[in-house]
């Protein structure tokens, strides 16, 4: 069975929580109004994950098989290194274990 990408952030934050990292989901997104209009939220391209590792921000970018960056999350992670912080993708739970060790 093909794994889903909901399922990776979900192992993702529960290793986090077992090595006490502070870490959350970030949801970003869109939803249709009743008025036909649709309402974002969050940032575009912000990473699934938030985690805040020996005081520096990462964000950690769950992709399964050939899923790729969108233009936005690339950006996104290219603004987040230049300001000193860290941006992973990370395509199963081995990726982060390495990444974070």
């Amino acid at each position: 069975m093909k794994q889903k990408e909901s399922d990776l952030i979900k192992s993702c934050l529960d290793y986090l929580a077992l090595k006490k990292i502070f870490a959350y989901r970030q949801n970003s997104g869109a939803f249709k109004t009743d008025r036909g209009g649709y309402y974002k939220f969050g940032i575009s391209g912000a990473p699934d994950i938030i985690a805040v590792v020996d005081g520096i921000y990462v964000g950690i970018e769950a992709k399964i098989g050939k899923n790729k960056l969108s233009a936005s999350q690339f950006e996104f992670g290219e603004k987040l290194v230049k300001a000193g912080g860290r941006y992973l993708v990370v395509r199963d739970l081995e990726d982060l274990i390495l990444e974070l060790t």
